[in-house]
């Protein structure tokens, strides 16, 4: 249920009771009740029974056989307002609701409780009194409440669309159905959400915590379940009673029988004239969701399937752009004699499109080894085509012999000559195995980190010149080259390359992220691969706002 203590509400009372109720009545007769929420006890006093018309032998203490005297609407609408009493924290409360009479007429009631709380706020008692009410009166305060319930399912249409407009993924329309202030103020007990593909319906929202979803994880447009139905009619499906359940959907009764469930709706979601999924709502109370809610959710239907569409269709170009980006990055780092090497790629999270990081490690003759690591401007698919064609230019030129201040420059001049209005950050080390001695050339990227073999770190001051792609606009004015900048990789030594992703947060200085990760790897593990996945994961928000990529090279020896 969706609420611990409040009884569900009811089919209407039997047309065989007994025609003898006492409508001789004062105005304000009163009667006292008792409800022990643990226990699930309602006791009525004798001025009770009277006031709701229920003799002393029929009424048993259950708070569910109540709501046979009171009509369905009215009893959807109590059961709404004292789940909301219980979640609010407060301590009194007052209705007034009409009952069924023996013969069938309905006579104004007004209850007024206090609902006792523990220390932590939990409710667990309710103690008050139910009276006849003015006809009036009773008119005028239901009225009221009525609004008061229109004043509610309008917060749900205005907290839904707010949410729905800024929906970004699957999983932002996912945490709408399960908001709070959203669809969650329906008191579903489960909200099931089914998008369509090939020809079936998969599953992919099972309710709130705790709650079951009955339904099959994939199942078949043909197949005998409501949400099937409502996609192949392209009508909602309303069912109100677990009779319905049972006699209706006899494949899907065994899953709901233990379930608390008494009623649900659900509805196709459609886009473009085209059904993409399917939208369910299971309910405690018989008799489903009142004509108002209903109406809120078949009007909800279409914002809702408007924003799974775009997040489907989203979420789609961003797995096509990952593909295409991982194809574009080595598959496998070479084994490099004299060297260990560990690389570490993490894209940026769902919800932004894929970057132009890259990185590789180019084994070269004379004991010699030439690393890369650079970054695209942009997120998108063109980030990372032209990610793929500097990587590889890089590999080949590096490949012909040209030293890193030649190659840089060429990547540069074909970056140019490639008609795209991007630029790249990059930073070459080529590395002497044998003798130590690193080449350093770098255009507008980060400097390499060297820790030592006594675990000291410091930032390799490496001169730069522009960004590839900006240096080669300057040719015709004398060129603007790459200066080589040198220095020393003892045995055991560390060489760190990063990009900016790995240490650039908003808010935050970029000299103060520098110095913390300086920090983390001078008190990092000594084994490469451990040090790798702890710098990854000292990062605050894993996959965040953008792409990160590490390369590290250790040289063999103490």
């Amino acid at each position: 249920m969706a609420d611990r203590g409040v009884p569900p509400a009811a089919a209407p009372a039997p047309d065989d009771w007994p025609a003898r109720p006492d409508r001789s009545l004062a105005l304000n007769h009163m009667g006292g009740f008792d409800w022990d929420l643990d226990r699930g006890v309602l006791h009525l006093d004798p001025a009770a029974l009277t006031v709701l018309d229920l003799r002393p032998g029929e009424y048993t203490g259950d708070p569910a056989a109540l709501t046979r005297r009171i009509p369905h609407a009215e009893a959807a609408r109590l059961t709404a307002l004292a789940g909301r009493a219980l979640r609010s924290g407060t301590v009194r409360q007052g209705a007034y609701f009409r009952v069924r009479l023996r013969d069938g007429t309905l006579r104004w009631t007004h209850a007024q409780a206090h609902l006792g709380r523990d220390p932590e706020g939990r409710a667990h008692r309710v103690i008050g009194i139910v009276r006849v009410a003015e006809r009036e009166l009773a008119q005028a305060a239901a009225r009221t409440d009525l609004t008061e319930a229109r004043r509610r399912l309008t917060g749900v249409v205005a907290r839904t669309t707010a949410l729905l407009a800024r929906a970004a993924s699957v999983e932002d329309v996912l945490d709408i159905l399960r908001d709070p202030e959203a669809l969650g103020r329906l008191n579903a007990v489960s909200v099931i959400l089914g998008v369509v593909e090939g020809g079936r319906i998969r599953l992919l929202a099972e309710g709130y915590p705790g709650a079951h979803v009955p339904d099959l994880r994939y199942t078949r447009l043909a197949d005998p379940y409501p949400m099937s139905e409502a996609l192949r009619d392209r009508r909602p499906v309303l069912i109100t009673s677990r009779t319905a359940f049972r006699t209706g959907y006899p494949l899907l009764w065994p899953y709901i029988e233990a379930l608390p469930v008494e009623s649900g709706i659900y509805f196709p979601l459609i886009a473009q004239a085209t059904p993409i999924g399917a939208l369910g709502l299971l309910s405690s109370r018989p008799g489903a969701f009142d004509d108002e809610e209903r109406t809120l959710l078949l009007a909800l239907g279409s914002g809702i399937a408007q924003s799974l569409q775009r997040a489907m269709l989203y979420e789609q170009r961003h797995d096509l752009a990952m593909g295409l980006q991982q194809a574009m990055l080595p598959r496998r780092i070479p084994e490099v004699p004299g060297a260990l090497t560990a690389v570490r790629y993490r894209s940026a999270r769902l919800g932004r499109s894929v970057g132009g990081d890259w990185y590789d490690v180019l084994p070269l003759p004379g004991g010699r080894v030439g690393l890369t690591i650079g970054d695209v401007q942009g997120h998108d698919t063109d980030a990372a085509v032209v990610m793929g064609q500097l990587r590889m230019a890089l590999w080949a030129y590096t490949a012909e012999g040209h030293p890193p201040a030649t190659a840089l420059a060429r990547a540069s001049a074909l970056l140019r000559e490639l008609d795209t209005d991007r630029f790249a950050t990059c930073t070459y080390v080529e590395v002497d195995l044998i003798g130590g001695e690193l080449r350093m050339v770098r255009a507008g990227h980060l400097d390499p980190l060297l820790r030592r073999a006594d675990g000291q770190c410091e930032w390799l001051a490496a001169e730069g010149g522009l960004p590839l792609g900006l240096s080669a606009e300057f040719a015709g004015h004398g060129g603007i080259g790459y200066p080589v900048t040198t220095g020393l990789l003892g045995p055991g030594e560390t060489l760190l390359l990063c990009t900016d992703g790995l240490v650039e947060r908003p808010g935050t200085d970029l000299g103060e992220s520098l110095e913390t990760l300086r920090e983390a790897v001078r008190t990092g593990p000594a084994d490469l691969s451990a040090l790798a996945d702890l710098l990854f994961d000292t990062v605050e928000e894993p996959g965040g706002g953008d792409d990160m990529a590490l390369l590290l090279l250790r040289r063999d020896g103490p």
